[in-house]
């Protein structure tokens, strides 16, 4: 019988603001997404409140006992810091004017 392939999935996380971390795991058929985080050395310092963290594959959120497949991208959230509407609000003070356009350029267009 001929052993199963180890599994190949990819682990992103952002510990601090501007600090993003990315690791290559190779893993056995089976594993869930607790296993994973538990196996993985340089998430060790998340550990003990990994029950707490908002946790994903693909952007989406998922339980801990998912079973990944090849290739997934396990992503782990920080909790926000700061509302997102109100740092936009921030931002424009600052700025002294808008931040985002009404409408989004044409893609591949040029102008004339």
């Amino acid at each position: 019988m001929v052993p199963a392939e180890p599994l190949r999935v990819e682990l992103v996380w952002s510990p601090a603001a501007g600090d993003v971390r990315h690791r290559w795991l190779q893993l056995p058929m089976g594993t869930n997404l607790e296993q994973a985080l538990r196996g993985c050395a340089d998430f060790a310092d998340q550990l003990p409140q990994l029950a707490t963290l908002r946790i994903g594959i693909w952007g989406r959120i998922k339980p801990l006992d998912t079973l990944l497949r090849e290739r997934d991208r396990i992503e782990v959230y920080r909790p926000l810091t700061v509302d997102p509407k109100e740092a936009r609000r921030l931002r424009y003070r600052a700025a002294g004017e808008r931040i985002v356009s009404r409408h989004r350029p044409l893609a591949g267009k040029t102008s004339r």
